[in-house]
């Protein structure tokens, strides 16, 4: 088990992409979290194994159907908190 931290910027707010993110991270078994940021960014928290991160990523570098995807940052990280789920922060 992995946790990582995904920051997509573009156009990635306002377009469901975070319904979306949600809904993919939960078929593929993954707990966490998503939310806009200040900056127009989106932030995914995510924690699961390494193999399903991966199809997540892949599908952030595409993401939601009106969404317009620019860059995508993904960093390993170490985190205290644990999830039992997979929710959209506000």
């Amino acid at each position: 088990m992995i946790t990582a931290q995904i920051i997509i910027n573009g156009l990635v707010q306002g377009v469901s992409f975070r319904y979306y993110t949600k809904k993919t991270a939960l078929s593929l078994g993954l707990t966490g979290f998503v939310k806009n940021l200040k900056d127009g960014s989106v932030e995914i928290v995510v924690r699961g194994n390494k193999d399903n991160i991966n199809k997540l990523i892949n599908w952030c570098k595409k993401g939601s159907e009106q969404a317009k995807v620019e860059n995508v940052k993904i960093k390993e990280i170490n985190l205290i908190e644990k999830f039992n789920l997979f929710e959209i922060r506000y």
